[in-house]
């Protein structure tokens, strides 16, 4: 169930939103911002294909983390994350608040945007909250706010302007409960435009089957020291009113209760209504507004006829003071100065003449390292953690600079330098023809190793579905070694750098089974170099699954080869310049012309 002391107590909130909701997204990352806090609280979007979604912090732009599905999420991550937002459909609602409260440990609570959830799904979370311990807004609620705290929603507003005037960037002293989110954030509004500010809001919500009730959330504001006065907001329709009434007698509080039932006018029409929200329509005289305001009269609330009345009353609650004014106003005008930027860029910038890479001036990030630690670290896109990835790597170049001039890239490269072609044109020609048979395997066979071990796939079983497919295995196989003449570079790199990992085992039980068919079937230097990269990545740099498959996808392990066969590519260009043997042509007798 919802508690605002146990709010308070995180004084950091991290959020993850279900769904890609730009309003609210950007919403909140402006109340982070204009709250100044060091950074958004928003760590995570689950449900959309982007890995990195783009918003604005202040007026610069920010990635934002995606991921599919929550399981995507990293261990940490999920840890760190005490807030949860809804904002896809209402049938995707049950499934993503049992999700979030099952697979998030720290999780407090949360709310659902979407209106429209079934009532048996509605019904089924608030059996959820008593069986967890959290607590669930809505459906079809604006959120929660806790002054100076966090922001979750659109509560508050949606634009810097107005979550700059809504009296919810400084711990304030006014509790606002209401069963409409348009009417919550009027309410916000007038509290701040008289002087005010808020301790904490929430957005009941307006279904039939609230998953948080309006009397636990007032509840709450009997009990929080900071609130010294509340506001509620209901309407015709059940009998919420009737529980706050019985709480507040029962409580003798002393702070000013004012209320606002909205609906009097449906009891000038012969039957009930229906009203906007689900459950605002009286069924009989109990759930009338004007019944519920009676009840609520009796003991002790300020209960306003009308709206004019309901705003003169709130005007009259305790002052807060404001903090920080000039500067929330200077950092809403830098926030009226966004513009998205064609491309976004973590390597490397140019500001002023000063070029920075990783986030480093140039010459303090090339200072003390060598162009193999350099290349890793650009590639990587942050500093290796490990020296051991730094070797690996350097090696890894090293033995795969040049093959002899007989493989297809170097022929390519040969060829186009003695038709007269530059320097560029004829290392481009080598490199296009890297691909699944000529170097471009080592991120197939990365690829490969890392599934089968996720999947905890036997090795028979791995080479039975390639051999049922008949599927060549990247990085098993090569033209010129064997079981009895295997590759030197590979006996290197294993001697050096197999430490018994994961990866490593499973692709030489894969070479095991291979090379029993067929002697040239053993792992080559391609497997070799992705399976000792996984288990390094894994072991060494402590990366998660979602991690590695991400630098997988990058195609970072090809970008070794192609890098390292690129000096071999630039040497041949050169050798043929210098020799300038002319305009190369195959003999006839080399071609077979068949009809």
């Amino acid at each position: 169930m919802i508690s605002i002391a146990k709010l308070r107590q995180v004084m950091d909130p991290k959020v993850v939103l279900f769904g890609n909701h730009v309003g609210i997204v950007q919403s909140i990352l402006d109340f982070d911002y204009l709250a100044d806090k060091a950074k958004p609280s928003i760590v995570a979007v689950v449900g959309v294909q982007q890995r990195h979604l783009r918003y604005f912090w202040g007026n610069k732009e920010v990635l934002i983390a995606g991921y599919g599905s929550i399981d995507e999420v990293s261990s940490d991550v999920k840890s760190s994350i005490s807030l949860f937002a809804v904002a896809q459909s209402g049938r995707r609602a049950v499934t993503a608040c049992t999700e979030a409260v099952e697979q998030l440990p720290n999780v407090l609570g949360g709310m659902i945007f979407a209106e429209s959830v079934p009532e048996r799904h509605a019904i089924q979370l608030r059996k959820l909250v008593k069986d967890s311990g959290r607590f669930i807004l809505g459906p079809a609620s604006v959120g929660m706010t806790v002054g100076g705290l966090f922001k979750l929603g659109a509560i508050g507003g949606t634009l810097p302007e107005q979550i700059a005037l809504a009296g919810i960037l400084n711990k304030g002293s006014t509790a606002i409960v209401s069963t409409s989110g348009g009417m919550i954030n009027e309410l916000i509004s007038i509290v701040a435009r008289s002087g005010g500010s808020v301790s904490f809001a929430a957005a009941v919500g307006g279904e039939r089957y609230p998953i948080t009730k309006p009397v636990e959330l007032v509840h709450q504001a009997l009990q929080d020291k900071q609130t010294k006065s509340i506001i509620l907001f209901g309407e015709l329709g059940g009998t919420d009113e009737y529980k706050i009434a019985k709480l507040i007698k029962e409580s003798k509080t002393t702070k000013p209760v004012i209320a606002y039932i909205a609906g009097v006018v449906a009891e000038k029409f012969e039957s009930a209504p229906q009203f906007g929200h689900a459950k605002a329509m009286a069924q009989n005289k109990s759930e009338t507004a004007t019944a519920k305001k009676a009840a609520l009269k009796v003991v002790g609330v300020v209960v306003a006829d009308t709206f004019a009345e309901f705003e003169r009353a709130i005007k009259n609650l305790e002052k807060s003071t404001h903090k920080n004014n000039d500067t929330i106003n200077e950092r809403a005008k830098l926030m009226q100065e966004r513009s998205a930027s064609l491309f976004v860029n973590r390597i490397s910038e140019d500001q002023g003449g000063e070029v920075k890479i990783l986030g480093q001036s140039l010459l303090q990030f090339v200072s003390n390292k060598s162009f193999t630690e350099i290349a890793l670290g650009m590639f990587l896109g942050k500093e290796p953690a490990s020296r051991k990835l730094v070797d690996f790597f350097d090696i890894s170049l090293r033995l795969l600079v040049d093959h002899g001039p007989q493989v297809t890239g170097a022929i390519n490269t040969m060829i186009t330098a003695r038709a007269g072609k530059d320097l560029t044109a004829s290392l481009a020609t080598g490199i296009l023809t890297i691909g699944p048979r000529f170097g471009g395997a080592i991120n197939q066979s990365a690829e490969n190793w890392f599934n089968a071990v996720a999947n905890n796939e036997s090795a028979d079983e791995f080479v039975e579905k390639f051999a049922k497919n008949k599927q060549y295995i990247s990085g098993i196989g090569h033209k010129k070694y064997r079981l009895d003449n295997p590759d030197p570079r590979v006996e290197t790199l294993l001697k050096q750098f197999d430490n018994n990992g994961s990866h490593v085992n499973f692709a030489k039980q894969v070479s095991k089974i291979t090379t029993a068919k067929k002697a040239q079937l053993i792992l080559n230097v391609d497997g070799a170099i992705a399976a000792i990269l996984l288990d390094i990545l894994k072991d060494e740099e402590h990366l998660d699954n979602n991690q590695i498959k991400m630098i997988i996808d990058s195609e970072f392990c090809n970008a070794i080869f192609v890098l390292a066969r690129s000096v071999g590519f630039i040497a041949h260009y050169m050798e043929q310049k210098r020799l300038d043997e002319g305009l190369f042509r195959l003999p006839d007798e080399h071609i077979s012309s068949l009809y």
